[in-house]
C-alpha cells in the first residue's frame, strides 16, 4: 500500500445543513452535488437557510433546483423534524452514536449510512464504520482479498477486520477512501 498522507477530522456547527448537503448528494457525482447545493445555497442568499425557510420553498421551488420530487420532500422532513424535536446542535452532540442513529434515521430519506457520514464529517466520531459504503466495500475487498459476495459475508468479515481498528475506524474509512481513489 502507498502512503496516503495525514487524513482529519474537520466537523461542522450545523448538522441539520449538513443532513441537507448530504441528502442532495444522494447517488449524485461530486461535481452535480456541488451545483444543485450551490443552487439549494442560492434559493436562500447564499446562506445556509433555517428549518423555516426550508419548510416555506415549495416541493416545486425545490424540484427547480435540480431536486427529484422525492428529495424535495426529504429536505422538507429534515427541517420539520428539526422543529417538531426542537433539536439543536448541542443536543445532538452529547448522544454516543447508537443514539444518533436511532433518532435521526426517524427521517424518512435519511438512512444509516447518511448518519454515519454526520457522525463521521460533522460530529468527529473517531470510531465510525460505514461498512455499508461502496468505497469501503471497494477498498477492503481489494486489499484484504475479500469476495463480494454474498453481501451478508462480505459485511461480515469487514466487521472482523474492523473491530481491529477501534477505537479509530473513522480514521481507518478516511485512508481507504484516498486509498481507493489512488490519493
Amino acid at each position: 500500500m502507498t502512503a496516503v498522507g495525514p487524513v482529519e477530522l474537520r466537523g461542522s456547527n450545523d448538522l441539520m445543513n449538513d443532513l441537507f448537503a448530504s441528502i442532495i448528494s444522494q447517488q449524485l457525482s461530486t461535481k452535480v452535488a456541488r451545483v444543485i447545493h450551490s443552487r439549494f445555497l442560492d434559493l436562500y442568499s447564499g446562506k445556509k437557510p433555517t428549518a423555516e425557510q426550508v419548510l416555506a420553498s415549495s416541493l416545486e421551488v425545490l424540484r427547480s433546483i435540480g431536486l427529484s420530487l422525492a428529495k424535495a420532500q426529504y429536505m422538507h422532513n429534515v427541517a420539520r423534524f428539526f422543529i417538531e424535536k426542537g433539536l439543536s446542535n448541542k443536543q445532538i452532540r452529547k448522544m454516543n452514536d447508537e443514539a444518533v442513529i436511532h433518532l435521526l434515521t426517524q427521517i424518512k430519506g435519511v438512512g444509516r449510512w447518511t448518519v454515519e457520514m454526520l457522525l463521521m464529517f460533522s460530529l468527529k466520531r473517531e470510531d465510525v464504520f460505514a461498512v455499508d459504503d461502496l468505497g469501503i466495500q471497494q477498498g477492503m475487498i481489494s486489499l484484504y482479498k475479500l469476495e463480494k459476495e454474498p453481501k451478508k459475508k462480505l459485511k461480515e468479515d469487514m466487521q472482523r477486520i474492523a473491530a481491529k481498528w477501534s477505537p479509530y475506524r473513522t480514521y481507518a474509512c478516511l485512508y481507504l477512501w484516498r486509498w481507493k481513489d489512488g490519493v
